[in-house]
């Protein structure tokens, strides 16, 4: 327990609609996170890296947790879990990685949802918050996100969230076992702050025309 007191937990982001949070994971998260991965086995396995042999104990997800708070110490990457506010059940999660500030500001996304949720938009705003976040507290400047080219599913959101597709990355991880190819897609501050002010004024020019 020391270890996580002496390692800082990011504050919530709060979503839309006030029923769904992001928060750093925690041991009180177990039984929950369990319970969506364990029911999505089949789901998730195929866009995942191999899962290890104990991945769904508690000794596993204890793993997981001082990983998460080393990254946050090392301050190369933080991890949430998406959470229904209503019985603080992990339904996702979305990551931070491979921070590098400098020269660079630049960091890379991933996220995954338990298959009952999937589908319903959930990780779309998720992804759209937690940009906000990378741009507005972490202070980078370039998100880049891969997922492999036959999930269609995985490069419509991050189309939808205003990503560019920019190439093919060759062998890039290996997913369920294997070396898979990715598509590269990035968000820039840019294009954030062009797609919010395009939002603003096409909002505005709705009311000016009621």
């Amino acid at each position: 327990m020391l270890f996580f007191k002496s390692t800082p937990l990011p504050k919530p982001i709060n979503l839309p609609g006030g029923k769904l949070q992001l928060r750093a994971p925690v041991p009180g998260n177990y039984t929950g996170w369990k319970k969506v991965r364990e029911s999505s086995q089949s789901f998730l396995k195929p866009w995942e890296p191999k899962w290890p042999q104990d991945d769904l104990t508690r000794v596993g997800f204890r793993r997981r947790l001082k990983r998460y708070a080393w990254e946050r110490e090392q301050k190369v990457g933080e991890t949430y879990f998406l959470i229904r506010m209503e019985d603080n059940l992990p339904i996702g999660g979305i990551s931070i990685s491979n921070i590098r500030y400098g020269v660079a500001r630049t960091c890379s996304i991933g996220y995954w949802m338990g298959e009952k949720y999937a589908a319903k938009g959930y990780m779309g705003i998720s992804v759209i918050a937690l940009c906000d976040h990378i741009f507005d507290n972490l202070n980078l400047h370039r998100i880049e996100a891969a997922c492999l080219p036959d999930n269609h599913r995985s490069s419509g959101l991050l189309k939808s969230a205003g990503f560019f597709h920019e190439g093919l990355l060759r062998e890039y991880l290996e997913i369920d076992g294997k070396r898979r190819d990715h598509l590269l897609y990035s968000l820039l501050k840019q294009d954030r702050d062009e797609i919010m002010n395009f939002a603003k004024s096409t909002r505005h020019n709705q009311l000016k025309q009621r």
